[in-house]
C-alpha cells in the first residue's frame, strides 16, 4: 500500500463537458472540465482523471483541447483515458499535458498494446482502466465471478477480471483503475469484495472507483486494499469536498497526502 492515500476526482467528458449518470447511463451535464479541474486543484486533490466517454474520432480533437487547457491551469498529475488505441494516441495525449494515460477496450482487444506503451514511455504513465462487473445471470461465469467489460461498460467480454488485472500488471501497467460497474453512480459505497480480490492478485497500486456516496465510504475502500480513491458526482455536485474526504480518512487513521 502507498505511504499516503490519494484522493482523485474523475471527470467523465463528453463533447467538451463533464457528465455523470448511474451505471454509465442517463448522463447529465455537470459543468466545464477546466473549471472543475481548477476547483479540485484548489481544494487539494492529489490527481485528476479525465475519461472521454464517447471517444469517437470527432470528439477526440475536443478532448485534446480540454487536456491542453487543463494542463495550463492545473498543476497536479492528470490521467486521461477513453478511446486510446495506439502508442501514437498515448504520445499525443502526453504532449498535450497528460501525465498518465488510461487504456481499456483497445488493450482487451490487443493486450500487446500494454507492452508497447510501457516499453516506449514506462509503466509509470500507463493506467489499466478496468470496468468490472459481476457476471450477469445467464451469461458464462468466470472463475472469480467477475468479468471485465468494454465500450464504457456496455459490452461483456467473458474475461475473468482478476486474471486480466494480473496480466496487465505483468505486461507493464503501472496502476489499475478498478471501476465497479455494479456500484457506479449508486452511492452505496465501493465494491469492497472486488477491491480485496484484486489486491491479492496485483502488486501495483489500485485506484478504487465506483459507488462513493458519503465521506465514510472512502476509508473502507483503503482498508480493503486501495492505494487511491476516486469519485465523481459527489464532488461535481458539491455534496463533498476533497477536504471532507481527507478529514474522514484521517479520522480513521489513514495517512493522506
Amino acid at each position: 500500500m502507498s505511504v499516503a492515500i490519494r484522493v482523485i476526482p474523475c471527470l467523465d467528458v463528453d463533447a467538451g463537458r463533464v457528465v455523470k449518470g448511474v451505471n454509465f447511463l442517463g448522463l447529465r451535464d455537470a459543468g466545464d472540465p477546466v473549471e472543475l479541474a481548477r476547483r479540485y486543484g484548489e481544494q487539494g486533490a492529489d490527481e485528476l482523471t479525465f475519461l472521454d466517454v464517447t471517444a469517437s474520432s470527432g470528439e477526440r480533437e475536443t478532448m485534446y483541447d480540454v487536456v491542453a487547457r487543463t494542463a495550463e491551469e492545473v498543476f497536479i498529475p492528470l490521467t486521461v483515458g477513453g478511446g486510446v488505441r495506439t502508442v501514437d494516441d498515448v504520445d499525443r495525449l502526453l504532449r498535450c499535458g497528460a501525465d498518465k494515460v488510461g487504456v481499456n477496450t483497445a488493450a482487451i482487444a490487443r493486450p500487446e498494446l500494454i507492452d508497447e506503451v510501457a516499453a516506449r514511455f514506462g509503466g509509470q504513465v500507463l493506467v489499466l482502466s478496468a470496468d468490472v462487473r459481476r457476471c450477469p445471470p445467464g451469461a458464462p461465469r468466470t472463475e472469480s465471478g467477475f468479468e471485465v467489460t468494454t465500450h464504457g461498460g456496455r459490452a461483456g467480454t467473458g474475461i475473468d477480471a482478476l486474471d486480466w488485472c494480473e496480466q496487465a500488471a505483468r505486461r507493464g501497467a503501472g496502476e489499475i483503475l478498478l471501476n465497479s460497474m455494479d456500484a457506479d453512480g449508486t452511492r452505496d459505497g465501493f465494491d469492497l469484495p472486488l477491491i480485496s480480490l484484486v489486491r491479492e492478485r496485483v502488486p501495483v497500486p489500485i485506484i478504487a472507483s465506483g459507488g462513493a456516496g458519503e465521506a465514510g465510504h472512502f476509508a473502507p475502500a483503503v482498508e480493503a486494499g486501495a492505494d487511491a480513491v476516486l469519485a465523481a458526482s459527489v464532488f461535481h455536485f458539491g455534496e463533498l469536498t476533497i477536504g471532507q474526504v481527507k478529514d474522514a480518512m484521517r479520522s480513521s487513521g489513514i495517512i493522506v497526502r
